[in-house]
């Protein structure tokens, strides 16, 4: 299973958002585990089922000026067990 979120840097925390959900924390491994908790609770994640979550980050969040020099600032992947 695999589940798209976009991430984004708000200045104080990074925030994974995908329409329906919003989640923000100071830290990545933070922001992983309320994902994790998040997904759980909405029966998301399946039991003995990988998800892989793909983080792509938001480039629109960042001044115009610097994205001609990079097509993304990172983008990641984080796979939990359901």
């Amino acid at each position: 299973m695999e589940i798209e979120l976009s991430i984004h840097h708000d200045g104080r925390n990074w925030v994974a958002t995908d329409g329906d959900i919003s989640i923000a924390a100071v830290t990545l491994d933070k922001l992983d585990r309320m994902v994790e908790n998040e997904l759980k609770s909405r029966g998301r994640l399946k039991s003995g089922i990988q998800t892989r979550v793909r983080m792509s980050f938001d480039i629109y969040t960042i001044p115009q000026w610097i994205r001609q020099y990079s097509q993304h600032y990172f983008n990641r992947v984080v796979v939990f067990e359901g």
